[in-house]
């Protein structure tokens, strides 16, 4: 999907948002986010995987780190719009990203309600789907497509 045009790319991810029924402004696949970033588009990426996933099993570099569940009780972090309001700006373009994009829907639609502007989810998340074997990573996710991250 190189030399795509960013902003066709964006509206293609706002046009999920009626597409899917979104309560929030759209969705991206892994692979367009990294386009996206190619092409110097203004994004951040909040990884709302717990602290654990975030060392154990990698992180995308240069993305914001807020647990949306705390681990091991999987209890919602309590201060989780709190730390977004304190390292994010209202009309800042944010992609959510968790293990698959189920936890990053919860936070993106909590976000849309808190008042964020352009608030995304990053279908997929960073390691995809179940396969038929029952294993992650083999098909779709951030890492699947082979774009950039770093394990602690």
């Amino acid at each position: 999907m190189s030399n795509t045009d960013p902003i066709k790319l964006l509206k293609k991810g706002k046009s999920r948002s009626s597409e899917y029924l979104l309560p929030y402004d759209g969705a991206f696949f892994p692979i367009e986010v990294g386009e996206l970033i190619r092409a110097e588009v203004d994004l951040t990426i909040v990884d709302v995987r717990t602290h654990a996933e975030w060392v154990f099993v990698g992180n995308v570099p240069n993305s914001l780190h807020i647990e949306w569940q705390i681990f091991p009780t999987g209890a919602q972090n309590p201060n989780f719009i709190d730390s977004l309001r304190e390292l994010t700006a209202k009309e800042d373009r944010l992609i959510f990203m968790c293990r698959s994009g189920i936890r990053s829907h919860d936070a993106a639609k909590t976000a849309k309600l808190d008042g964020f502007l352009q608030v995304f989810n990053m279908l997929e998340g960073f390691e995809g789907d179940l396969d038929s074997s029952g294993k992650r990573n083999r098909s779709g996710g951030w890492k699947y497509t082979n774009l950039p991250w770093r394990q602690s």
